[in-house]
């Protein structure tokens, strides 16, 4: 990055020809900063499997398909819920907000550009002493009115691109304002997508532990009956009941979890966590296989990291209002109006005022105040190169975990699904072992808890895919891309 020149005839050069050709920009000018190459392919493999759906990122104003890539899981009561953040998500008011005030910063800095102009007028009553030198008695007027009515123009012009550099830098920080926006709203949709299937999650173990526990009725009064008869002993009894109140206490439990959850959704919506209600739906099906595109587009579809890049950008304007400050300062100005004592003579010509100036200001010494800003307007920039660069490294690695995630939980689901078939297996034999008094109930207890553990990991397995899809989707930015950042 070149550095200032503090040779004085140098400066004094520099500035006579920058104001010849009617102004310049000091400092550096932005370009991109380097990051890791992006590589040809992601490291893990696309998940196998999933219900094949179209999902691309947003085309410029296509707002149905920019705001809505939670449509992908088929879940109307997902979709209606995901529809009620926009308008009612408190964050996203904020974030909203936020960047509307970067955006008027914009006209702010503009502003620099012209000139202004004030109207002062101004009304006085004045009494003269009378002892007061070249006072003649009887003439000289001692008590008068003086009415004026002025008025003021005075411009800067831009030389050296202070101006332009303080315009360039508001724009960049609106631009990664309105990418810190995106960015809030596909975390809350990701954050309320993510809750909702772990609702059904639980929702689907809920349906388990139903089905157990109505299993475990059935086989504890077998067992009493059979204790009737003589078949079976007391331990037995112990055990079945044991067992079906276990799984009592299991399914109470897990409204604890569903409760949090449901606030949680509650919250994300804009709702009283006392007055919102979600309706018990097992989670079914897979999630839907999400095309996670080349590496390379990643950079322009990830807000974070575009926001991250706009700030690069405003660090390195930044330098430039800094590099400004080195150089001269000039002003024209121009003042005019009325004067009298009277009010029918105010507007007549001999009233008349004005005034025509122009001023320069340099600073000759500070201190090394400006040599210290300028250095610190440059570290300043390496900071946000540095995160910039980092953010793409964690936008790839997030990529590559939720795909690998993907990856081998759908390995995982299809060995479990496997020893829930086994564990059925075993149960039905073990019940008919029992039933023709074979063996005691131990083995029936045994192969019931191994049932429903591994049903109940099934179900669990299930809900992390669901997650991990969500959290793919988030990582590769969910559909937006740079050509939807403002243009100002």
């Amino acid at each position: 990055m070149p550095r200032l020149p503090f040779n004085r005839p140098a400066l004094v050069a520099g500035a006579v020809l920058c104001g010849t050709i009617s102004g310049c920009s000091v400092g550096p000018d932005y370009r991109r900063p380097t990051t890791v190459a992006a590589p040809a392919a992601y490291k893990e493999p696309s998940p196998p499997g999933g219900v094949k759906v179209a999902w691309k990122p947003a085309q410029p104003g296509d707002a149905a398909v920019r705001g809505t890539w939670w449509e992908v899981f088929g879940d109307a009561p997902l979709d209606a819920l995901e529809q009620r953040i926009a308008v009612s998500n408190e964050t996203l008011k904020a974030a909203t907000s936020q960047y509307l005030v970067a955006r008027e910063q914009i006209r702010v800095a503009r502003a620099g550009y012209f000139p202004t102009a004030s109207v002062s007028p101004a009304v006085s009553r004045t009494h003269e002493s009378h002892n007061q030198p070249n006072v003649v008695p009887g003439l000289t007027k001692l008590n008068y009115t003086t009415l004026s009515l002025q008025g003021q123009v005075m411009w800067e012009p831009d030389l050296w691109g202070q101006v332009r550099r303080t315009v360039e830098q508001a724009r960049a920080n609106a631009e990664a304002s309105a990418a810190d926006l995106a960015g809030v709203a596909l975390s809350v949709h990701a954050e309320l997508a993510s809750d909702y299937f772990a609702v059904r999650g639980l929702d689907e173990q809920r349906r388990l532990l139903e089905n157990t526990l109505t299993s475990d009725r059935t086989y504890l009064d077998l067992t009493q009956a059979r204790f009737k008869g003589g078949v079976a002993t007391e331990v037995d009894v112990a055990q079945a009941e044991t067992q079906f109140l276990s799984v009592k206490a299991q399914l109470i439990d897990i409204g604890v979890a569903r409760a949090a959850f449901e606030h949680a959704i509650a919250s994300l919506i804009g709702a009283p966590a006392s007055t919102f209600s979600l309706p018990p739906s097992p989670l079914v099906g897979t999630p839907p296989a999400i095309p996670a595109g080349v590496p390379s587009e990643l950079l322009e579809r990830r807000p974070d990291v575009a926001g991250a890049e706009r700030r690069a950008a405003a660090a390195n304007a930044q330098i430039g209002v800094a590099t400004a400050a080195y150089y001269p300062s000039f002003t024209l100005s121009a003042a005019g109006g009325v004067e009298s004592t009277a009010l029918g003579t105010l507007f007549e010509v001999p009233s008349i005022l004005w005034s025509f100036g122009a001023s320069a200001f340099e600073t000759i010494f500070d201190g090394g105040r400006r040599h210290a800003l300028t250095e610190q307007a440059r570290a300043a920039y390496e900071v946000q190169v540095a995160s910039y660069r980092q953010t793409v490294l964690d936008a790839f690695r997030e990529v590559e975990d939720n795909l690998a995630s993907l990856s081998i939980l759908s390995e995982e689901a299809d060995a479990q699904a496997a020893a829930v078939d086994a564990a059925r297996r075993s149960l039905a034999l073990s019940v008919t072992r029992y039933k023709g008094g074979v063996t005691t109930y131990l083995e029936v207890l045994t192969a019931q808890t191994i049932q429903l553990t591994n049903e109940r990991a099934q179900a669990d397995i299930a809900t992390r895919r669901f997650a991990s899809s969500v959290q793919l989707v988030k990582a590769l930015g969910g559909g937006w891309d740079t050509s939807q950042l403002p243009g100002f």
